[in-house]
Formats: structure tokens, C-alpha cells, sequence
């Protein structure tokens, strides 16, 4: 029996998929001041996919600041994935 809600997200997983790889990518392209790397995701299905990458972080700056953030990302069916919220 499955414990996962219809329509909510998906728990966290390490285990990115190409699909999820391609979307963060498309997403992230020409982005710039901070280096975003995704460590897990959580996906969630509407007409397309929504994701949330968390991530660690590294700022563009001369004493570069660390840290995390989740990235939220919507892919949709047709058309590039892009960013919705950065947190």
C-alpha cells in the first residue's frame, strides 16, 4: 500500500533522473552571481512536472560564501523548464 499523496510531492531522493537533470539545466542556463549543484529532488506531477532541487550553493563573489537553498523548478510539457522560486 502506498503512502504517498495524490498531487503532493515526492519524498527527497538523491537519485536524480536524467529527466530531472535536463530540467535543472535548462532551467539553471545563464544563470549567474551564485553556482547552484543539486544534491536530492522531489518531484511532483501537474501538466508537466514541478520540482524542488535542494542544493548546495557557492556565491560568484571575490571570498566566495557557501551555503544551500531549494531550487523550484516547473518543466513543462512542451516548452523549456524554469525557475519559479529560489529559497
Amino acid at each position: 500500500m502506498s503512502t504517498e499523496l495524490l498531487g503532493a510531492y515526492t519524498p527527497y531522493t538523491c537519485d536524480i533522473s536524467a529527466e530531472a537533470k535536463k530540467a535543472f539545466s535548462e532551467a539553471m542556463e545563464g544563470f549567474v552571481g551564485v553556482s547552484y549543484t543539486p544534491v536530492a529532488v522531489s518531484s511532483q506531477v501537474v501538466a508537466g512536472m514541478n520540482y524542488h532541487f535542494f542544493c548546495n550553493t557557492v556565491s560568484a563573489t571575490r571570498f566566495p560564501i557557501k551555503g544551500t537553498a531549494i531550487v523550484s523548478i516547473y518543466a513543462p510539457l512542451n516548452g523549456e523548464a524554469h525557475i519559479t522560486h529560489i529559497q
